[in-house]
């Protein structure tokens, strides 16, 4: 007896891009796998606030999370319904053209070329490109 899948929740997805410190993360993690120590540097927010909208990302299905020892490493994860796919694809795209979206991205730039001088990213690992988002 097997069951049918799940419905995509739109509606869950449409919330989770309606706050923004979540398209904040979104926008840091396009096309890149980021430690969520990052995350805490880059919008300079506490690691429990990020780790709550990171949860709420995940949940509305967007955002894979894998464990490598102490640090959590956080990346998106594309919607296998079109729809959603097409929507995150786009708000993605829309957050690249932001200002303030290419500054949390030039700041994530450059405390990757030099971790060494933030204390919260002692021993951080860099964040790496993954493969189409």
């Amino acid at each position: 007896m097997s069951r049918a899948p799940k419905p995509y929740d739109l509606a869950l997805l449409f919330a989770a891009l309606a706050d923004r410190t979540r398209l904040r993360l979104l926008n840091l993690m396009d096309g890149r796998e980021v430690c969520v120590c990052y995350f805490a540097e880059i919008l300079g927010q506490s690691q429990p606030k990020i780790s709550r909208h990171l949860a709420y990302l995940r949940r509305a299905g967007i955002v894979a999370a894998r464990r490598d020892g102490k640090w959590m490493h956080y990346r998106i994860a594309m919607p296998e319904h079109e729809g959603a796919a097409n929507l995150l694809q786009e708000a993605l795209a829309a957050l690249r053209q932001e200002k303030a979206m290419q500054a949390d991205l030039a700041r994530l730039n450059k405390a990757c070329c030099s971790p060494q001088g933030l204390v919260a990213l002692d021993g951080a690992p860099v964040p790496v490109r993954v493969g189409a988002s």
